[in-house]
C-alpha cells in the first residue's frame, strides 16, 4: 500500500463516528449491518449516518450489498488488512518485536477507583 492511500484510509477513519461505525461493521463480521441497524445502534440521524457511510465507502472501507429493500453494510477486510500491514510492515519485520503486541487480544482495563477526598487532621 502506498502512502497516499494509507494516509485516505486513516483520514476516513478520524472521525468518531466513522471510526464507530466501522468498528460496529468489523464486530458484525462478514455478513455485515443493515444500514436501520447501523442508525440505531449508532444513534445518529439517518442524513449524518448516509454522510459518514460515503466516506467510508469513497474511502473502500466499507461494501454495500442489496438484500431486497435493505441495504446491508460490511466490513472491506481485505482493505482493512492491508492498512493494518502498512502500519505495521516495519517494526514486524522482527516478530518477537512487535507481534505478541499486535496480533495479543486486548486485556480487558480494570476500572479506576475514584479519587477519595480526605482532608488532613493536622
Amino acid at each position: 500500500m502506498r502512502t497516499a492511500k494509507a494516509v485516505e484510509l486513516l483520514n476516513a477513519l478520524s472521525h468518531e463516528s466513522r471510526l464507530r461505525i466501522f468498528r460496529m461493521l468489523v464486530v458484525a463480521g462478514p455478513q455485515g449491518l443493515s444500514v436501520g441497524s447501523i442508525r440505531a445502534r449508532a444513534k445518529i440521524p439517518a442524513a449524518t449516518l448516509t454522510a459518514q457511510l460515503n466516506l467510508l465507502r469513497a474511502a473502500d472501507l466499507v461494501l454495500d450489498e442489496r438484500d431486497g429493500r435493505t441495504i446491508r453494510v460490511r466490513a472491506n477486510f481485505e482493505r482493512m488488512t492491508a492498512l493494518v500491514d502498512f502500519l505495521t510492515e516495519n517494526c514486524c519485520r522482527d516478530p518477537a518485536m512487535c507481534a505478541p503486541t499486535v496480533c495479543a487480544p486486548a486485556t480487558p482495563s480494570k476500572p479506576q477507583s475514584k479519587p477519595t477526598s480526605k482532608r488532613s487532621s493536622r
